[in-house]
């Protein structure tokens, strides 16, 4: 069982409160229902990632538990005076990979990732959900992703669909913006071969000298975060071998 919290905004136009502080355009949930989208520092680093589900005319946020008392603190923060308010749901969130149930939402993400349901408890439809993020690179809250230090382009969300460069401000976005209109980011997030077992967060190194960190394993690969200049030859992670691809890997 996914270990998620419900965080409901409601009151007046609480898309237009989440439109001026998320990386995504909230605005598409009149047209799909669910946004992928994250909340970042006024410097560009990640804080957290969720989803934002259109519930009648209040936005549910769909957010990884640890996260959810930050999350609920930095919202009501932002609030103010502005007439929204925010209330913790107790409400089931389900998910699988196979025919979705009635009002199920498909994961913006990735195809790959099936789908979302709302207010009902069902069984795990044995979906490995490591693989699925391992073989395309989709990263999770409080692994992959580290508040405080990630930057969510290194981690894909332009590829995930969790960011609009056309939506206007939000916190973070000038810094987001100077990374998108680089040439290239020299360090990321990408899926790469692995030869034996470390365990998450292990150093990767090249010629004893630091270029990543490992994360997610499953099946030969794993999700690695590294510095593609430095990143050449057999890597070592631990007692892992870590082999790149020929082209760096991010579908």
């Amino acid at each position: 069982m996914m270990d998620r919290t419900i965080i409901r905004v409601a009151g007046e136009d609480p898309v237009g409160f989440l439109q001026g502080l998320v990386s995504n355009d909230a605005r598409q949930l009149t047209a799909c229902g669910i946004v992928y989208a994250a909340l970042l520092t006024p410097q560009g680093k990640y804080l957290a990632d969720f989803f934002l589900v259109k519930d009648g005319v209040d936005v549910l946020v769909d957010v990884a538990a640890p996260l959810a008392d930050d999350l609920f603190k930095r919202l009501s923060m932002y609030k103010l005076r502005a007439p929204i308010t925010l209330v913790r749901e107790d409400m089931a969130v389900s998910r699988g990979t196979g025919p979705g149930p009635d009002g199920a939402l498909a994961d913006p993400r990735h195809p790959a990732l099936g789908w979302r349901v709302y207010g009902a408890d069902l069984p795990e439809d044995g979906t490995d959900w490591d693989a699925l993020r391992v073989a395309h690179c989709v990263p999770e809250a409080d692994i992959e992703l580290v508040p405080n230090d990630s930057f969510i382009l290194e981690c894909g969300f332009e590829r995930l669909n969790g960011v609009d460069f056309r939506k206007g401000c939000y916190v973070g976005q000038e810094v987001t913006a100077r990374m998108h209109h680089k040439t290239e980011l020299r360090k990321g997030l990408t899926t790469v071969r692995i030869e034996g077992h470390a365990e998450v967060g292990t150093e990767i190194a090249a010629d004893g000298k630091a270029v990543g960190r490992l994360f997610t394993q499953s099946g030969g690969e794993a999700i690695a975060y590294l510095r593609f200049n430095r990143a050449e030859g057999a890597l070592q992670a631990g007692d892992a071998t870590i082999f790149m691809p020929e082209t760096t890997r991010l579908d």
